[in-house]
């Protein structure tokens, strides 16, 4: 007997979309993912296209016209719900571009909640492309099956921060001076991981957020990481030991 082959084909091109989605939708795409559909991957009539809307799960569309800056697609059915995602923030100073693009890219794969920029008296990069790191976030979803966008927040100073802070929400803390090792602090719940700058946490900022109630001080082993890099590995330890990695 002929295996049937599995619809819709692993190749099924993956596409973010605001349009709430729902069976029987039908939808035009323009600038970007229509050039892309159509120019690039040559879409045609009853070609599938999979699309999320951050809201309902992910769906089967189906391409029903096809031009060369605009692309009209049918919702046939859905393919799974939203998924539910584990109650992690990241809590980050911002960082040369190029590197913080990796940095929201990294976060948003490994199933990051929540983005959320933090200004320090060593933060070298005092304006942020939003709307950049948002493209960044939505193109990993795409690439790794998320069907919900983590959410992105303004820069906030990190003293307004830790005032207004929920105390019911861990705040893991990584200090380059030592704490204690993940395994022993992270406890299932709501929590966040605060990553400093590239220069460092000065010494009245590691004393304020050491003193907050919420606060615990993990280590990332014995090598110093760079930001980026330490909110990967910090992302990667919670995932795997009290997030949806288990």
């Amino acid at each position: 007997m002929i295996a049937t082959p599995a619809w819709p084909p692993a190749s099924t091109p993956r596409l973010y979309v605001e349009t709430p989605l729902g069976e029987g939708v039908t939808l035009a795409l323009e600038g970007a993912q229509a050039n892309y559909l159509a120019n690039v991957l040559r879409a045609k009539p009853g070609d599938p296209v999979r699309l999320f809307d951050d809201r309902s799960g992910e769906w089967l569309a189906e391409v029903r016209a096809a031009g060369r800056r605009s692309v009209m697609l049918a919702v046939t059915s859905r393919l799974s719900e939203r998924e539910p995602v584990p109650d992690l923030w990241l809590l980050f100073a911002p960082i040369k571009k190029g590197r913080i693009d990796w940095l929201v890219e990294k976060a948003t794969e490994l199933g990051i909640a929540r983005l959320q920029p933090v200004i320090t008296a060593r933060t070298i990069v005092d304006r942020l492309n939003l709307d950049r790191l948002r493209a960044h976030a939505i193109e990993a979803a795409e690439q790794c099956d998320r069907t919900a966008l983590p959410t992105l927040h303004e820069p906030a100073k990190l003293t307004a921060l830790l005032r207004d802070w929920d105390e019911s929400r861990a705040l893991l803390f990584a200090d380059e001076q030592g704490g204690a090792p993940f395994a022993e602090v992270a406890m299932p719940g709501p929590a966040a991981i605060l990553i400093g700058p590239e220069g460092g946490f000065t010494d009245d900022e590691r004393v304020l957020i050491r003193a907050h109630p919420a606060a615990r001080a993990i280590t990332l082993g014995p090598r110093i990481l760079r930001a980026d890099t330490a909110a990967a590995a910090a992302i990667a330890l919670w995932m795997g030991t009290v997030g949806d990695w288990r």
